[in-house]
């Protein structure tokens, strides 16, 4: 199902989100593999806020590959007839709503009342967007992932890491907790952040790789106070505040807190891409009684797995031909299954303890994981 405006082009909303704002002379640069963004705004405060949370990827010149403005201002108003966009099975209310172009896209954040524009010849955000900068950073982020899709990389909802040149996939359930045992296995020496929620996949000449974004991990209020590490994430009053909850409530919070990598685990700790040497899913439970264990699987014989593992492009995603992923596209299993053809994928049931799960990681599949033979892709 679409809902199409067929008389406006992507040009038409271009020029009613810039209006007669004007930009920041300079601008934002942004360097990935295979791809330059450079990031526009009218906003100083705003290109300062991602040009600190960008640190690791910002260069002083490059040829950009792509543009993105982004404009501070109300949320604005097009006139336009929104079409909600599905969620996800498990999330409830509305995040996002659409209208397709003939060129394009629009998207509107629901709450935030936040708009951008997905085109081949204009990409914007608009709205509040100091307020919203985590919005405008997916944005961003959607660029790159739509480049690696273009490219035939898979997307996986799975968080990576990179141990002696090596990349783990961490793949799980609804609150399986990725993202907390990817922390826990960073506090090992020469491991490497790789991505949080996003990992893409490619099978190449020199094997599977894996390919992160640059999005830092988003933890919620349990992950922080059970790791030593992040404890500086919260204020000592909300940390009080939160340890006073009981345990399934405390995990349940809706509430995140960015993890700034560099700051909390030391310089040249994110890597960008990494020969893949094995997957995890986490299909374990806080209420079993019985050790956490991991268990080599076959992926086509335990295609429930899949679940744990494929994910939605998402409405910004636009093919190389311009056209638009659709909200009601099935997922290809098949082809997820062909892209990890040759990879060790590893299942984790039990219950939950991260601490013993990062070193029998070490054990069974760092340890004994085989680099893959040739160059990057």
């Amino acid at each position: 199902m679409t809902n199409t405006a067929t008389a406006i082009k992507a040009g038409d909303i271009a020029a009613q989100l810039a209006g007669t704002m004007t930009l920041q002379p300079g601008g934002l640069l942004l360097s990935l593999p295979d791809m330059t963004i450079k990031v526009r705004s009218n906003s100083a405060p705003l290109l300062d806020k991602l040009r600190a949370y960008f640190k690791h990827i910002v260069v002083s010149d490059a040829k950009p590959t792509l543009e993105i403005d982004a404009f501070e201002c109300p949320p604005p108003d097009l006139a336009v007839s929104y079409t909600d966009w599905p969620r996800e099975a498990g999330k409830s209310g509305r995040k996002d709503a659409y209208v397709d172009l003939p060129d394009g896209r629009i998207v509107k954040k629901v709450r935030t009342g936040m708009v951008f524009l997905q085109s081949r010849d204009r990409v914007i955000a608009a709205g509040p967007c100091l307020e919203n900068d985590n919005q405008v950073i997916n944005f961003i982020n959607a660029q790159y992932m739509n480049m690696l899709q273009q490219n035939g990389w898979a997307i996986c909802h799975a968080a990576g890491l990179v141990r002696n040149g090596r990349a783990l996939g961490l793949a799980g359930f609804s609150g399986g907790g990725k993202s907390t045992l990817m922390l826990h296995m960073l506090d090992e020496d020469g491991t490497a952040f790789l991505s949080n929620d996003r990992l893409f996949v490619r099978q190449t000449d020199g094997g599977v790789w894996a390919a992160g974004i640059p999005k830092l991990p988003r933890i919620n209020p349990g992950t922080a106070l059970n790791n030593p590490r992040l404890d500086t994430i919260v204020s000592p009053e909300r940390r009080a505040a939160l340890a006073a909850l009981p345990t399934a409530k405390l995990w349940d919070i809706e509430e995140k807190y960015d993890v700034d990598i560099e700051k909390i685990y030391g310089p040249e700790r994110i890597a960008a891409r990494a020969p893949l040497c094995g997957f995890l899913i986490l299909n374990w439970s806080r209420d079993a009684d019985t050790p956490p264990q991991i268990t080599k699987v076959d992926l086509a014989a335990r295609r429930d797995l899949l679940a744990a593992v494929m994910k939605s492009p998402g409405p910004f995603y636009q093919r190389a031909d311009s056209s638009m992923f659709g909200s009601d596209q099935a997922l290809d299993e098949d082809a997820y299954l062909a892209v990890f053809e040759g990879v060790p994928i590893f299942e984790v049931t039990g219950r939950v303890d991260f601490d013993e799960i990062a070193r029998q990681c070490s054990a069974q599949i760092f340890d004994k994981g085989q680099r893959n033979k040739g160059g990057q892709p």
